[in-house]
């Protein structure tokens, strides 16, 4: 889990990582079918973003929340936000992801990852009575997100013909370089 108070900075989130943090940070994250959840507050500037990569697992008893899983990754989410003095339903909630990233066409449910992803994050915002305020989701591909905790504005680049390995690679090189101030092409 990352967090930051610094003035005006951008943080790269890398898959299985959770942030939250006040009006002064940017997050960037890129997404195949993976599945990022942002939480807004709209009053208090603070928001917190997840990227979780597989629906669910079996946890260890015991264990600690791991946040490459949906479940997990949202409990460390809500965890933070309470940290705040802060409650689920005083925030503006958005869903992304969930990618198709080699095509194939239809797959079995059993193995379409991105879409169990997707039915996770909307059963984790309903179980907290919580709507999504705007979604981009499925189909082909990754997206590049870039979210605003300042204003809660999330900004999407689909990027539905480049579904491979390597652009994926290419598009997370890109924004990682950007994330660190470095020269890059991006949006």
């Amino acid at each position: 889990m990352l967090s930051l108070s610094d003035s005006h900075c951008e943080v790269y989130l890398q898959p299985g990582e959770v942030f939250f943090g006040d009006a002064s940070v940017r997050v960037r994250t890129v997404l195949g079918s993976c599945v990022s959840i942002t939480l807004w507050h709209p009053h208090r500037h603070l928001g917190g973003i997840c990227h979780y990569m597989l629906p669910e697992r079996r946890r260890p008893a015991g264990g600690r929340a791991d946040g490459r899983y949906g479940p997990e990754a949202w409990e460390i989410l809500l965890a933070q936000l309470r940290a705040a003095k802060t409650q689920p339903g005083e925030y503006q909630a958005k869903l992304f992801g969930g990618g198709r990233m080699f095509g194939g066409g239809e797959r079995a449910p059993l193995i379409d990852i991105g879409q169990r992803n997707i039915e996770v994050g909307r059963r984790l915002l309903a179980a907290q009575g919580m709507q999504v305020a705007s979604e981009h989701f499925c189909g082909d591909g990754h997206r590049c997100l870039l979210f605003d905790i300042a204003t809660g504005d999330v900004w999407v680049k689909h990027l539905p013909q480049l579904a491979t390995a390597a652009a994926v690679e290419i598009a997370t090189k890109r924004m990682a370089r950007q994330s660190l101030g470095l020269p890059g092409n991006g949006f």
